[in-house]
């Protein structure tokens, strides 16, 4: 019955944004790298033993638990307290265990053993019950204190030590970065408490789903608290990123929010850390290898030898951290490194004059320097380019003042080096170095290893190719193409006009090869030089690679730089790129970066559905069809618009300040703008998938009700439809007290939900009763509805009752078919805190606090108003045309105020069930 409604070309459009809907969402989920990570493994089995709190502390915090970490004979020496080592803390996030911490403090017990524990951490763990406080933030402050409380119970461990700790470190997973970050937020929190803080794939910007008020309330309390106190902070604090493979927090939320005058503060991608230059989702972030490790390495050279504690220099901290997360010279970390190195001894020095070199070590025995002398080759070019396959941290490289054949000192360039995954390389722009007569390259003693050192110059226009990208809407059907002529070692492929987050685009690189050489490869490197988010890519040639082009940040508007695919080449290999746009990423970024809306535009349709049939019923005497009449009334210029205007007039300083005397939340749209997640049309692009969602949803909700009246039937004797209806039935009160009670004394989104299925059953009970009708009556032709409501709609005032026919009942089902797929929603909002609550029933019997409580004690009236209401006592009511107009406007709402903050879009809702229910009785 209800696909009978919708014509051929309607049913095909929403099959069409199905397609689009699940090619974005395909992209979102699977449209990334394989998981590179390595698995890291415990070498003796992991211990976790519980630290002891005060009891007034247990008392208050019952849920919470703090543990120490430990394996093998590390765990027996420490069950007896004190501790000696340096305190690390580890908080979960999201649903996480604290048993989480066993990979990182695995790796970091392994490289204290190689020292001889001439240095160690000492990991401890809270147990935050894995608590969704990603989805309900009403616990998240309560989280924060009890950490304060945790940090000042670990330090006590250490009284009385030779070296005692005054602070710790902390490592934050998810929200647990966010609960570390709000540390500072508390009146009483000393900030000396922490000396370093390390957030993995923590949402730093804003909540993925704000579906309540406390979250959103926490992250702006956070924020604004660093944003504004950003000059006394002097917390130094790593943001790390998972990349495209955490489709739960993308990495655009992960990057510290403008502490312009923060300068302790880094955040990237862990694609772009040295070393590790993978890709990590949500989970394999805690345990990934590649990153552990180096975070690992960070650690033990932050600690201070002279406290044997991490070191309190903020300058040394951003050094430390720079050097193994943002760019890795291939040589180990010294905070204070020697410019000047003497280059003695009996090496051979030989003198290179040719302007591309290549050398290939294998068994040599002695030292060799390779001299390049640069006065001629200043005349020609203006850059040059060394590369070595040898990844050792020893020096390789140098440069020489006033040198003629060989130098005694010489100024040591490999600091300015770059570690790759397969070579470490350098590229030096020769007018920086006025003062350098020669480079040198230092190749060692080798015994039975190979390796390869390549140096060339270059003139910088030769090596620097510019590549406009295709269109936005090209959609993939046209490309452009960059040649690599010259067979050199290093190019700069400029992508031009590349810098907003909706562009998603996807490069072929083709590499043809002349030569018998077995192995070579490539590097393609993707650099955006306004954040930390580059990748790799490592091919070997010949080969025809394809690489995918988004971002996870926007390019600011006060930024010229431009984004470059740095490619590191063989001089045997020809290259050809060739750009173009990808639909599929592009439909990927919409449903990555506003994916989260949808809810408020599914809503905000079926809100016009629900008008229309108001208004239908009013005008007409009879209700459309659900899916007729949201063909009708959903229309994205209905909405659009209105958000539009009121975005522009909010650039007027009247209009602002008239916005804020009416005490009206800032426009979304606005938020969207300051988050740089801007796209073209994609409001009509949500618009058209929440239309299409709601659709759909219909269809289910119908379904469901169709089976249930047929599962009625089969297990119950047929109802019948009620000779006369009362809207006020003498159970109604009861019920109504029920549902409140329970929203008041255990938790708001339970009484909502039995409010919820009471409704449900009421109309699958109308629903069995008109089968059973139409299956007891013959089909009378000429009987007509107009004439069968005129007999049946005379109005009793004495009794206040109404005589329902079938056709009054098929009306009212499908009024009640549109509220179910709008409580629908409401439900699966509100439905976060409930799985709270049950999780944490042992606990406590009542949420605290309950968003959803005022939002139960308005809605729950009107739920079981409705479940009792039927068209036929509405239609005759004064309020009909007034309550018909309300959706509209608040349609608008929903999109201008609910589209970033989902936790309001509810309260939309309840304004039109309202009126609706109000019909019954004006």
């Amino acid at each position: 019955m209800f696909l009978h409604s919708v014509n051929l070309w309607n049913l095909a459009f929403y099959v069409f944004m199905v397609l689009l809907a699940t090619l974005g969402l395909w992209d979102v989920f699977f449209g990334f790298e394989e998981n590179k990570c390595s698995m890291s493994y415990m070498f003796e089995y992991p211990e976790y033993q519980k630290i002891e709190l005060p009891k007034k502390l247990t008392k208050r915090y019952p849920a919470y638990e703090l543990y120490l970490y430990g394996e093998g004979s590390y765990a027996e020496e420490h069950n007896i307290l004190p501790l000696t080592g340096i305190p690390v803390l580890f908080l979960p996030g999201n649903a996480g265990s604290y048993k989480q911490v066993r990979s990182i403090g695995s790796i970091a017990l392994r490289k204290a053993e190689d020292i001889d524990f001439k240095y160690h951490f000492d990991f401890f763990s809270v147990n935050f019950n894995e608590e969704l406080v990603a989805l309900y933030g009403g616990s998240l402050q309560k989280q924060t204190k009890f950490v304060h409380e945790c940090i000042k119970a670990i330090l006590k461990l250490y009284k009385g030590q030779e070296f005692a700790p005054t602070s710790v470190a902390i490592i934050g997973h998810s929200m647990g970065g966010l609960v570390a970050r709000a540390l500072l937020t508390l009146k009483n929190f000393k900030q000396d408490l922490i000396n370093l803080l390390v957030t993995q794939a923590t949402p730093h910007v804003a909540p993925v789903m704000p579906l309540d008020r406390f979250i959103t309330e926490f992250y702006m309390t956070v924020n604004n608290y660093w944003i504004l106190n950003a000059r006394h902070i002097n917390l130094t604090t790593l943001s790390v990123a998972g990349g495209f493979r955490d489709y739960q927090v993308r990495s655009g939320l992960t990057f510290l929010p403008k502490l312009s005058h923060h300068t302790s503060a880094l955040s990237v991608v862990s694609s772009a850390v040295p070393k590790t230059w993978v890709s990590t989702d949500h989970l394999s972030i805690v345990w990934c290898k590649q990153l552990q490790l180096t975070t690992i390495r960070a650690f033990f050279d932050l600690i201070d030898a002279d406290t044997k504690q991490i070191t309190q220099k903020s300058k040394k901290k951003l050094s430390v951290l720079s050097h193994h997360f943002i760019r890795h010279p291939a040589k180990q970390f010294e905070e204070n490194p020697s410019i000047i190195s003497d280059l003695t001894g009996t090496s051979m020095w030989v003198p290179v004059k040719v302007s591309r070199w290549t050398y290939v070590a294998y068994n040599e025995s002695d030292k060799i320097y390779f001299t390049f002398p640069l006065a001629n080759h200043r005349k020609i070019y203006t850059h040059a380019y060394c590369q070595s396959t040898m990844l050792d941290t020893n020096s390789w490289i140098f440069g020489c003042i006033n040198s003629t054949s060989m130098c005694r000192q010489g100024v040591d360039l490999s600091w300015r080096a770059e570690l790759l995954p397969t070579i470490k390389s350098l590229t030096l722009r020769l007018q920086d170095y006025p003062s350098l007569s020669h480079i040198v390259v230092y190749v060692p003693s080798v015994h039975g290893s190979k390796f390869v050192v390549d140096c060339e110059f270059f003139k910088k226009e030769t090596r620097s190719i510019p590549l406009p990208v295709t269109h936005l809407f090209s959609f993939g059907l046209t490309s452009r193409k960059a040649i690599l002529n010259t067979n050199g070692l290093y190019y700069n492929i400029e992508l031009l006009n590349f810098g907003q987050i909706y562009q998603a685009f996807k490069v072929n690189v083709v590499s043809k090869c002349s030569g018998g050489k077995e192995e070579i490869t490539s590097i393609y490197k993707l650099h955006i030089p306004w954040s930390y988010e580059d990748s790799l890519t490592i091919a070997q040639v010949p080969s025809s690679t394809e690489i995918s082009l988004k971002l996870h940040v926007a390019q600011p508007e006060n930024d010229s730089h431009v984004a470059l695919l740095k490619m590191y080449t063989s001089s045997d290999c020809q290259y050809e790129v060739t750009i173009k746009t990808s639909f599929p990423q592009i439909l990927g970024q919409v449903v990555r970066f506003h994916g989260g809306a949808l809810p408020a535009y599914v809503v905000s349709s079926i809100l016009l559905a629900y008008g229309g049939q108001l208004y239908s019923l009013f005008s007409t005497g009879y209700c459309l069809e659900y899916s007729v009449i949201l063909d009708k009334e959903a229309k994205p210029y209905k909405v659009d618009p209105f958000v539009i205007m009121i975005k522009f007039l909010l650039g007027y300083k009247w209009f602002k300040e008239l916005w804020d005397a009416v005490l009206l939340p800032e426009l979304d749209a606005i938020v969207l703008t300051s988050q740089s997640m801007c796209f073209p049309l994609v409001s009509l692009i949500l618009f058209l998938f929440g239309t299409c969602t709601a659709y759909w949803s219909g269809l289910l909700s119908s379904t469901c009700v169709q089976l249930f009246s047929s599962l009625w039937l089969a297990l119950k004797r047929p109802a019948e439809l009620p000779k006369d209806i009362k809207v006020m039935s003498p159970d109604l009160p009861v019920l109504t007290v029920v549902f409140l009670i329970v929203s008041w004394t255990t938790c708001g989104a339970l009484a909502i939900l039995l409010s919820y299925v009471y409704y449900v059953f009421k109309v699958v009970h109308l629903q069995v009763s008109l089968m059973t009708f139409r299956n007891n009556q013959p089909v009378n032709p000429k009987h007509s509805r107009r004439s069968e409501k005129k007999s049946n709609h005379h109005k009793d005032s004495s009794v206040q009752s109404l005589r329902l026919s079938a056709s009054d009942a098929e009306d009212s089902l499908r009024m009640h078919a549109t509220v179910i797929n709008l409580l629908t929603w409401v439900v699966l909002l509100s439905m976060p805190s409930l799985i709270y609550w049950l999780k944490n029933l042992r606990y406590y019997f009542r949420l605290n606090p309950d968003p959803c409580k005022p939002l139960a004690f308005l809605l729950i009236p009107a739920i079981t108003i409705l479940g009792n209401t039927h068209t036929v006592s509405v239609k005759s009511s004064k309020l009909l045309k007034t309550a018909s107009q309300f959706p509209l406007p608040l349609a608008v709402g929903v999109i201008a105020f609910g589209s970033s903050h989902l936790y309001r879009v509810p309260c939309f809702v309840i304004i039109p069930l309202l009126f609706h229910a109000l019909c019954n009785f004006m």
